[in-house]
């Protein structure tokens, strides 16, 4: 038994908290009565740790740096039969020492009370996924890829459409004949393999730089304590789901439906940033609203597995949305989908894919990845940017926001130096501007003509609050008015967009619908990209 015990601990996870005792009293167990602290390894353990945690970070240096190593190797003559055999024996005896160094860590782990108490726990709750099994196992903070899985998407969903994922809307192809099209596949053959390198390679990890392992250990600190605050102080239930494509995704859910307010009964599913994590991120808006939040990272974030491509972000959502109906046991019409920033693509396909969805909130979002992504790179690589963007990274927000009926938000940060072509300096060249005018356009077609657009424009040009303000006067804007115009449309009959109102009205009166809509629908928040939403400036979006 002992020898099995020695072993457990040998293969156990690496324990970093206990967020409380597993046999503390269900009496004490209430949101900012836990009292948490760092699990504390003997010196054995510690020390064996410490040459692992080099090791491994030793290998992702190497990973990320071996086209460049293998170079110059290749270069010095290391690459060849008479080199590689003493070079294999040598990483042999490496990996023999820390086999040995494992062992021994394992060892430590076995003399001290705590992680024996904590393996016992972990083995019993894969034995028996019971409620008080799960209680007692969210109690500690471990390597989420030990964690056992709290809800599949094969539960609700035949396991036979997993295979091919959700569904994406696709680029429409260009229509050639037969030959022409044999031919362009020649031709573009070069640009198609370059182009999968590049998506596959750094382009990826330059789209979500939160992806890249050595960025994860080095906010691994803060990550820890952002997820300590969500357990001990808000009474957080971390769950892991298993998507359609098996990737496994670490969320985070706070309850706030008995706190007695009218917004926990709302259920916020929040989408982080490119080098977001729910951990640290726009969780904490909602949450200080006193909203019920949902939060959750990205394949190939934090606890999660997968890379971030489109598809597999896709699934993630998904995945998330059906946990959120069948186990938190939120209707459709009580979810808000709350995004910041690249956080709008997955947002966007949740709403564009269930419509009954709440609401639709945008934070520092855009319309297209393709206009920003060709800011950054060299005009001489339009063609291969565009080609590797559509193939492989089509964050299509505008296109899928079109899809959706419901109330959108969309909140735009005036000094944005991210989502911006231009520089922070001219907001015109936000592109959350054009995500704007997108909406407007196909929801109210014959309020925004040419004339439409352009007092729009003006508006989005604004660079204080007081300009905005004196133009919205200037053109004698009657709020109450353009919100009987809309309630008559839409007691006739109007209900699914794009709408016909505006197409017998006078030039004045459509200047008028278009500001009023543009100011509903959009918010300014006088801030750079990065700055944390206020709670304050988190609303739920006008609708009539």
């Amino acid at each position: 038994m002992a020898g099995v015990m020695w072993l457990r601990c040998v293969l156990g996870p690496h324990l970093q908290r206990i967020h409380r005792s597993p046999d503390q009293s269900v009496s004490d167990d209430r949101p900012g009565r836990r009292q948490g602290w760092n699990y504390q390894p003997r010196s054995v353990e510690k020390h064996t740790d410490s040459i692992l945690a080099w090791a491994s970070a030793l290998w992702s240096l190497s990973y990320y740096s071996s086209p460049l190593l293998l170079c110059y190797l290749y270069r010095k003559g290391f690459i060849c039969s008479s080199k590689l055999v003493p070079v294999t024996q040598y990483l042999g005896t490496v990996l023999l020492c820390l086999l040995g160094v494992a062992c021994l860590r394992g060892y430590g782990r076995w003399k001290n009370s705590e992680y024996l108490q904590f393996i016992s726990i972990l083995e019993e709750t894969k034995k028996n996924h019971t409620p008080a099994n799960k209680k007692k196992v969210r109690c500690y903070d471990f390597d989420f890829s030990y964690w056992p899985a709290d809800f599949n998407w094969t539960e609700v969903n035949s396991p036979k459409l997993s295979k091919a994922g959700v569904s994406l809307l696709k680029p429409e192809p260009r229509l050639r004949g037969a030959a022409d099209g044999v031919l362009h596949s020649v031709r573009t053959l070069p640009c198609h393999v370059i182009g999968f390198l590049i998506a596959h390679s750094f382009g990826r990890r330059m789209l979500y730089p939160g992806s890249v392992g050595l960025l994860q250990k080095a906010m691994k600190s803060m990550l820890q304590q952002g997820q300590a605050r969500l357990i001990e102080e808000l009474d957080g239930q971390r769950n892991k789901l298993v998507s359609c494509d098996g990737n496994e995704i670490d969320t985070m859910f706070v309850d706030q439906r008995g706190g007695g307010g009218q917004n926990g009964q709302t259920l916020v599913i929040c989408c982080e940033g490119n080098a977001g994590f729910y951990e640290v991120g726009c969780m904490n808006t909602p949450l200080e609203g006193g909203y019920s939040v949902l939060g959750w990272n990205h394949p190939g974030f934090g606890g999660s597995t997968g890379v971030p491509f489109p598809q597999n972000e896709a699934n993630a959502m998904d995945v998330v949305i059906q946990f959120a109906i069948h186990k938190l046991g939120f209707q459709l019409s009580n979810i808000v989908i709350y995004a910041w920033s690249i956080g709008g693509f997955t947002a966007t396909w949740a709403a564009m894919s269930y419509p009954e969805i709440q609401a639709v909130v945008l934070d520092a979002s855009f319309d297209d990845l393709l206009p920003l992504a060709l800011k950054v790179m060299p005009d001489s690589w339009r063609p291969l940017v565009q080609h590797t963007v559509r193939q492989y990274m089509n964050l299509n927000n505008a296109e899928q926001l079109l899809k959706y009926q419901g109330p959108v938000l969309l909140i735009r940060r005036t000094r944005d130096e991210i989502i911006t072509t231009a520089g922070p300096e001219d907001v015109m060249s936000n592109r959350g501007n054009d995500l704007l005018l997108k909406l407007l356009q196909f929801r109210y077609p014959k309020i925004m003509t040419n004339e439409g657009i352009r007092v729009v424009r003006q508006w989005l040009g604004s660079s204080s609050p007081l300009e905005e303000a004196s133009l919205y006067s200037g053109y004698e804007v009657d709020d109450e008015w353009c919100t009987c115009v809309l309630l008559s449309y839409q007691a006739d009959g109007e209900v699914l967009y794009p709408w016909n109102v505006g197409a017998d009205m006078t030039l004045e009166g459509r200047r008028q619908l278009a500001l009023f809509l543009a100011r509903k629908y959009m918010r300014n928040f006088e801030a750079t990209h990065c700055t944390p939403l206020p709670a304050t400036e988190f609303h739920s979006p006008w609708k009539l």
